[in-house]
């Protein structure tokens, strides 16, 4: 076997060692590459297991809010405690945190107009509620006048803007251009587009607004309606109702519930306050919409879901979801 030459040998050995490192190199994409694609698949199966444990949480409670509503359908209570707490479910491979809530004890952003689809025209009744619920949350009336008129310019169908609104003109002249939506809205969080919206309001306001289908006032329901809630009281009248008074008369009311809207209110009226016919028709004893809050933790997936129930229709049904965590919606 014939030998190189001494002064080739250090050549070839550099050559060896500069194969070997590339062929690590390779070597180690590839791994990294194979740990990711793992990775990556068993976070898509995680996920996937997720949304099946959230679809079957979501079955579960659509069934309970069921049954709460069949027990008595002539008005809906909740005394045995099944709204406005969490409750966990343990599964094999997660867990799944549950809320049920009464989805019309909030503001109804579409009640802000009245109408028809193409045709969506202000409800002053729904603005002047909107601007009490701000003043109760402190925001000031120089402020809270015109974002309120924006927001009920943001959903009806003309672009006349309200007194104190804003409507595409302004939009269009943005830096990133845009424009209102001009129909109803299916998520609160649209009105962070709105002007005069700012990041510390839409906070305030965002636990007691909703979207629910319809250009109908707040459906509120003097059953369901939890203490810390009153402000949706007394947003009705505020000139007459004061929310620590709303607030006792709440927590007084019969665990079954009171038979009219017109039980509710007699305690307002003996201690001489009233409220106009408007809000008197606004008030209800049963319940048609109701939120489902799910929180599903699969090993380190995390899934977080709202589901909107109708129990209007017979089997009630979900009619609308959306997915993201608390903070972000």
């Amino acid at each position: 076997m014939r030998l190189p030459p001494d002064n080739e040998r250090g050549a070839a050995l550099l050559s060896v060692l500069l194969l070997v490192a590339v062929m690590a190199v390779i070597a180690a994409v590839m791994l990294e590459r194979l740990n990711l694609a793992t990775r990556l698949a068993a976070n898509s199966q995680a996920m996937t297991q997720a949304r099946f444990y959230a679809l079957s949480a979501e079955s579960l409670a659509t069934a309970r809010i069921k049954a709460l509503v069949a027990s008595s359908p002539d008005r809906t209570a909740d005394p045995r405690g099944l709204l406005g707490r969490e409750f966990a479910m343990p599964l094999a491979a997660g867990v799944v945190v549950a809320r049920v809530d009464d989805a019309g004890n909030c503001f109804n952003l579409n009640s802000l107009v009245e109408g028809q689809e193409g045709n969506f025209t202000l409800r002053p009744v729904a603005l002047s509620q909107l601007r009490a619920l701000m003043e109760s949350l402190a925001i000031p009336s120089a402020e809270a006048i015109p974002l309120s008129d924006a927001m009920a310019d943001w959903i009806d169908s003309d672009d006349i803007p309200a007194p104190n609104g804003s409507e595409d003109q302004y939009y269009q002249g943005l830096p990133v251009p845009y424009r209102t939506a001009g129909r109803l809205v299916t998520d609160p969080g649209e009105m962070r587009a709105v002007r005069g919206m700012t990041p510390a309001y839409y906070t305030r306001l965002r636990p007691w607004l909703c979207a629910l289908p319809g250009a109908e006032l707040s459906p509120i329901n003097v059953n369901t309606l939890r203490p810390d809630q009153a402000r949706l009281i007394a947003m009705l009248s505020p000139a007459t109702i004061d929310v620590r008074r709303a607030q006792s008369i709440i927590a007084q009311r019969p665990p079954t519930g009171v038979a009219s809207a017109a039980d509710f209110l007699r305690p307002f009226a003996a201690g001489g306050q009233t409220l106009g016919p408007e809000p008197i028709g606004q008030l209800k004893v049963t319940s048609r919409w109701f939120l489902i809050d799910l929180q599903v933790a699969v090993d380190s997936i995390r899934l977080d879901e709202q589901a909107l129930v109708d129990v209007g229709v017979n089997p009630p049904r979900v009619v609308g979801r959306s997915w993201g965590d608390r903070e972000s919606r």
